[in-house]
């Protein structure tokens, strides 16, 4: 695929062109996810970038600023700014960006119940290697 789809037609996620690539690899990290969580259990209301910060335990402000600028960019997430100092910055999904927390859910759904099998796996693909030289 040399050119974007429109906005009417699917992308081919299998054409290395295709943008649905890209995409995917933004919404599908760990803290585009949790912020899609967090977010979509807040809506209608919007969340404090502060409050998302302590709602996700691990991320880094500058990993958080990262991917919701991403978000926003995608039109997943709406950006409110309070003109104080400091300035106080809200965020709340786009109805766009609520379409995203069903597959989302069903996704890390499916990692809580089978992170142990995989945990399992990788422990006997582990003892099967021999050690590196």
């Amino acid at each position: 695929m040399t050119t974007p789809p429109d906005a009417g037609t699917r992308g081919d996620v299998f054409d290395p062109e295709c943008p649905t690539r890209r995409l995917l690899d933004r919404v599908g990290t760990k803290w585009t996810s949790m912020a899609v969580k967090v977010l979509a259990e807040a809506d209608p209301h919007e969340v404090r970038f502060a409050e998302l910060r302590r709602r996700m335990p691990g991320v880094s402000q500058k990993m958080l600023s990262t991917t919701l600028r991403s978000m926003a960019r995608d039109g997943l997430v709406a950006r409110r700014v309070e003109p104080t100092v400091p300035p106080r910055v809200h965020y709340r999904l786009t109805r766009l960006g609520l379409s995203l927390d069903g597959p989302l859910a069903v996704l890390r759904a499916w990692a809580e119940e089978h992170m142990a099998e995989i945990d399992r796996a990788n422990e006997r693909t582990e003892a099967a290697e021999p050690p590196p030289q």
